[in-house]
């Protein structure tokens, strides 16, 4: 399928045409990008991706769009499939491609408060498309998507509940670009996406920073608008929300006033006298202390966040920059990084000033022996937007159903040799109670006390047989009622877990491994060949309407010749479901873009 990407800002148009195959398996082929720049009275510059530089004169947006059709016309480009946009604010509504209907659009407008330089462009973008193409579906990828995985503690506010509700809250941007070039750092290193922790900085006239976990994204610098975390080219960044009060009192400016100030006023701008970052390492060279400063606190900012989030995902596997200054920048990634060798994080000189970004790579500009990678790559936005509407149209289409059995995991543990002969006895052998629908486990009649700093948890299940290392999984609500903060995590990643204590009838023992574990399903191969899903898979399971029709995204899919093919959710997400007795799922949608990264 072909598809036409616009990205639209407020003095910009990018564009694109990218085939993608029409089947979950291939990967995209660029045809075009294109560039229309700096609109107003003087023209601007028209770049198209494997054609001559031209001039162009379009004084607006509306100008620029209407451009378009002829420049495609010109490079024997038509036949599209649909029409995607990036769109800046989706809200909590939005965490995928959607198809722009009046319905859809209304939501979208009553979002621009939040993102007043972004959005406006955006659904002034979609208008005129319709216009240009009206038998094509428009559809939106929503900049916001990628960080509605964030937990509840890095998306919410300590601020009263009457502003929460009427969705005052953290959302992060630049989640499209996040989303890709975790992926590509995923395939540069040639390691799972679901076992890295990374962080991504996207540098450039917006900055933000993501941590990525396990391929999802659990915090992001940006909050409400695009205003909060890195220092920006005109953009502050943090600050004490209390300068509204301090700057009407001492200055008479209003809160709309100042708002406007630190959208267009501030960052780099407000302190070097310009917004490129290019001016400023030029004027610092010739010792203006104001550049200067401004270089060393967009550095200190970006590296205080590098810092922050490996601290909040209990390591770091790999760092990577992109963006205008993250790609270009060698000096600023050096300023970043230097002061990040407790972390385990150097650069090699000679590698970050060599940086060869052509054939979209993503070179590792990291020491040899540095045990986190740093990496280097341009982001690919408009793919990234042209591979989520793919994804979509393919999922939207009539398929096989597939159903799946829903079962509810409490509380267990699975032991070791070790904790075994403490808790019972040296040499005791478990006393297989009841089998298990997994074929070869079973539960034992023997059980077990779980001991936190809080609170103890008795007669918790042990499932056998014998694993290498023993694993605690309970619900959230009980790692609170212990009093620990139990990660969630896929079964057998116990790096970094808290420590607990198991009582048994003759001893206790002190390990790790306590998780909340991840939904994820057991998936017979047969099934799997069937159902054209490979082990690693992520996959999207709906509900049957006994569960209120609730769809649970990112489960995991395990494939063995032993599995029976079942769905396993904690007891916490069972409730907020209202699962009550047999409960079937569907898989739902296409997993190609998860399966070539992990």
């Amino acid at each position: 399928m072909r598809v036409l990407v616009f990205n639209a800002g407020s003095s910009s148009l990018k564009f694109g045409v990218f085939d993608l195959p029409s089947t979950a398996l291939g990967d995209a082929q660029e045809r075009v990008r294109g560039t229309l720049d700096r609109f107003g009275p003087e023209g601007c510059d028209l770049k198209l991706s494997g054609q001559a530089r031209r001039r162009a004169e379009p004084r607006d947006l509306a100008e620029a769009t209407a451009l378009v059709p002829a420049l495609l016309a010109k490079a024997g480009l038509d036949g599209f499939d649909a029409v995607a946009h990036r769109i800046a604010h989706g809200g909590d509504r939005f965490e995928r491609a959607t198809v722009l209907d009046d319905l859809t659009l209304k939501q979208i407008r009553a979002l621009t408060p939040l993102a007043p330089l972004h959005n406006p462009a955006n659904l002034a973008a979609v208008e005129m498309a319709q216009q240009l193409w009206p038998d094509l579906p428009q559809w939106g990828v929503f900049d916001t998507a990628f960080h509605l995985t964030n937990p509840a503690r890095a998306t919410t506010y300590a601020v009263p509940e009457a502003w929460r509700k009427a969705g005052l809250r953290r959302y992060g941007f630049h989640g499209t670009s996040h989303k890709y070039v975790a992926q590509r750092a995923a395939d540069a290193l040639q390691t799972p996406l679901r076992d890295l922790r990374l962080v991504s900085l996207h540098l450039g006239n917006g900055a933000s920073a993501c941590a990525i976990a396990g391929g999802q994204s659990v915090d992001s610098s940006m909050g409400l608008t695009p205003l909060e975390g890195l220092v920006m080219g005109t953009r502050s960044g943090d600050v004490d929300p209390g300068l509204f009060g301090f700057l009407h009192r001492q200055m008479g400016l209003s809160a709309p006033e100042v708002e406007d100030a630190l959208y267009r006023d501030s960052g780099l701008l407000a302190l070097a006298g310009v917004s490129d970052m290019r001016e400023v390492e030029a004027r610092a060279a010739t010792g203006d202390h104001a550049a200067q400063l401004a270089i060393n606190l967009y550095a200190y900012r970006a590296r205080k966040y590098v810092g922050a989030y490996a601290a909040a995902m209990g390591g770091l596997d790999a760092l990577v920059f992109t963006g205008g200054i993250g790609e270009n920048s060698a000096s600023m990634r050096r300023r970043i990084c230097d002061g990040l060798e407790f972390l385990g994080l150097k650069l090699d000189d000679d590698r970050n000033t060599t940086v060869d970004l052509g054939g979209r790579a993503a070179p590792q500009i990291q020491a040899y022996g540095a045990r986190v990678n740093v990496l280097v790559t341009q982001t690919a936005e408009q793919l990234m937007i042209a591979q989520e509407v793919a994804s979509a149209m393919r999922a939207a289409r009539p398929m096989p159903i597939r159903r799946l059995p829903v079962a509810v995991s409490a509380r267990h543990v699975h032991l070791d040799r070790a904790a075994v002969d403490a808790l019972f006895g040296p040499g005791y052998e478990l006393t297989p109670a009841r089998p298990l629908r997994q074929k070869g486990h079973w539960a034992a009649a023997e059980r077990v006390t779980l001991e936190g700093p809080k609170g103890r948890l008795e007669h918790v299940a042990i499932l056998g047989p014998l694993r290498p290392h023993t694993q605690v999984e309970v619900s959230r609500t009980d790692s609170f009622a212990l009093g620990l903060d139990a990660p969630v995590r896929q079964s057998g990643d116990i790096s970094g877990t808290p420590r607990i204590r198991l009582h048994g009838t003759v001893g206790a023992y002190d390990t790790t491994g306590l998780i909340v574990a991840a939904r994820h399903i057991h998936m017979s191969s047969e099934d799997a060949r069937n159902w054209g899903v490979s082990n690693g898979d992520m996959v999207d399971v709906c509900l049957d309407q006994t569960a209120r029709g609730l769809t649970f995204t990112h489960v995991l899919v395990r494939v063995s010749d032993k599995a029976t093919t079942e769905m396993h959710i904690d007891t916490d997400e069972a409730n907020a479901a209202g699962i009550v007795g047999a409960v079937e799922g569907e898989i739902m949608g296409d997993v190609a873009i998860t399966r070539r990264h992990g």
